[in-house]
């Protein structure tokens, strides 16, 4: 498996690093499979997305979990780590496939990110201009992405679209991933700005130079104060609207 990550994992310790990565994503993604996500219907919040979102849930520490604290609310989370938009994550029916995460109700935010996995798992973020495309359009207007944030505004909702974070100054297993990563985000930004319902929520500049406490061991997903910090952002942005 380390082989199909040359560019984000480059020599000896990115066949080790592939390794470990692999086995995190795998173990991350039969935790939230077998985790207990609550079912709260009365929330007007509802949180969407991979890894990122779903870190640190079992503990009471994840975005969901410190979002509600920010709002006051229950924020009902349907996250699932390793979750995709392309591929066979379409065959899932646990989430995986990330717009099945969706449950109907009278919402008024649905916060949301992904992407990262299709831009890993498909092309390791190197030989990614066909998987990018297909995610979103250079001007974000199609793509798998935008067709699934027109679906949720269809609803009424007001959509929180949230980038990943970086780990600027120290080096992470998938450093590789920064320039399509970026590129992703521009085109993200693209899309928020044609709607004024939809808010794209950039991270990059949430970690502070050399700080590693803001992700856990794998500097790939974040910690519990990661994951509070993305909450306090998301936050911000909600009681500014």
């Amino acid at each position: 498996m380390a082989g199909f990550f040359p560019g984000v994992f480059p020599g000896v310790w990115g066949r080790v690093w592939g390794r470990v990565w692999v086995f995190l994503l795998l173990a991350t993604t039969l935790a939230a499979c077998s985790a207990r996500i609550p079912e709260n219907t009365q929330t007007r919040i509802l949180l969407l997305g991979d890894s990122m979102m779903a870190a640190n849930r079992d503990e009471n520490a994840g975005v969901a979990a410190a979002l509600q604290q920010h709002m006051g609310e229950p924020v009902l989370d349907r996250s699932v780590s390793g979750a995709r938009y392309l591929g066979l994550a379409k065959l899932s029916g646990i989430g995986l496939y990330l717009p099945n995460q969706y449950r109907t109700g009278k919402w008024q935010w649905v916060v949301l990110n992904g992407g990262g996995n299709d831009l890993l798992l498909n092309c390791a973020c190197r030989w990614c201009a066909g998987t990018l495309d297909r995610l979103i359009s250079p001007d974000g207007s199609r793509g798998a992405v935008p067709d699934f944030v027109a679906q949720l505004r269809s609803t009424g909702a007001q959509v929180l679209y949230t980038g990943y974070l970086r780990t600027p100054g120290v080096t992470s297993p998938i450093e590789g991933c920064t320039q399509i990563g970026n590129e992703f985000e521009t085109r993200l930004a693209r899309m928020a700005a044609r709607d004024e319902g939809v808010r794209f929520v950039g991270l990059t500049d949430l970690v502070p130079m050399g700080a590693r406490s803001y992700h856990n061991i794998d500097l790939i997903h974040p910690s519990a104060k990661g994951s509070k910090a993305i909450a306090g952002r998301l936050a911000q942005v909600m009681a500014a609207r």
